[in-house]
């Protein structure tokens, strides 16, 4: 029994050992610094890597709870959205940076890890936008896809996070948003740079979703920008109808509530003042 034990311990430190390796070249936390080339093949291959073992290692399975490759990770996370903001301003190697945020929105779930992303994300939102305003269209389309994933995660409740981060990170992305699918529809078919429909699908659902988990007068906020977007600008993307029916229901349904509620009031009032 007691060599069973050790054998097993001996091949989950083993396993252990080799996942943590992967995560680091993975998320560039180590990485070939005399060879650029040789480490994007090396960082590619340890990615692929950790999503194989995540997907048919057992042993993995069990190790992704551990406190140890959950500091990893963390590390990682920080150091790719570091890069992230290093690079963003002269846009050199942005893109790449920008994929590897995306393949982290594919693991991180699977690690159960994925609101470590969306917290620092939400934290960083402001600082990136504002570095965002003068890159190339391919950048900003790049962006707004792996925003997307972040958006999706808080709109649908695959991670949980405070009203006021959720109202925030709408707030800040949605104008955003609307202004660079216009200038992207402004450049014609013919362009390279694409929101196809997929992506506005994409984002528009996971907006509206988002949306209705806010408090009502955040809300109210988003949907005012939003009607003004579509009265001003003739901005019609996100269509945000179908989430504005919903809180305007909602808001009948309350005030309803309230009045009724009033009006109970007053007339177990109006007995007492009569005696």
């Amino acid at each position: 029994m007691q060599e069973e034990a050790a054998s097993i311990d001996l091949s989950l430190s083993s396993t252990m050992n080799v996942f943590s390796s992967a995560l680091r070249f993975a998320m560039s936390i180590d990485t070939l610094k005399n060879s650029p080339e040789l480490a994007h093949e090396l960082k590619t291959s340890a990615q692929e890597q950790v999503e194989f073992m995540l997907s048919h290692d057992e042993e993995v399975r069990l190790l992704v709870s551990q406190e140890e490759v959950k500091s990893v990770v963390r590390l990682g996370i920080s150091n790719v959205v570091s890069c992230l903001l290093l690079l963003l301003p002269e846009e050199f190697d942005v893109l790449n940076t920008l994929y590897d945020v995306e393949w982290l929105c594919k693991v991180l779930p699977r690690m159960e890890l994925m609101k470590d992303l969306v917290f620092k994300w939400a934290d960083v939102s402001n600082e990136i936008l504002v570095i965002a305003q003068n890159c190339n269209l391919g950048v900003k389309v790049k962006l707004v896809e792996v925003t997307g994933k972040v958006l999706e995660a808080v709109g649908y409740g695959v991670v949980i996070v405070p009203s006021r981060s959720r109202a925030c990170l709408l707030k800040l992305w949605l104008p955003f948003i609307r202004r660079l699918k216009t200038l992207v529809d402004a450049q014609g078919s013919e362009s390279e740079y694409r929101m196809d429909e997929d992506l506005c699908e994409f984002l528009e659902g996971s907006m509206v979703s988002l949306v209705l988990t806010l408090p009502s007068n955040d809300q109210a906020q988003v949907f005012g920008e939003w009607m003004r977007g579509v009265a001003v600008e003739g901005v019609k993307f996100p269509d945000l109808s179908e989430a504005f029916e919903v809180w305007c229901y909602r808001s009948k349904s309350a005030k309803r509530r309230l009045l009724e509620k009033c009006d109970r009031l007053a007339s177990e009032i109006l007995p007492i003042e009569k005696c």
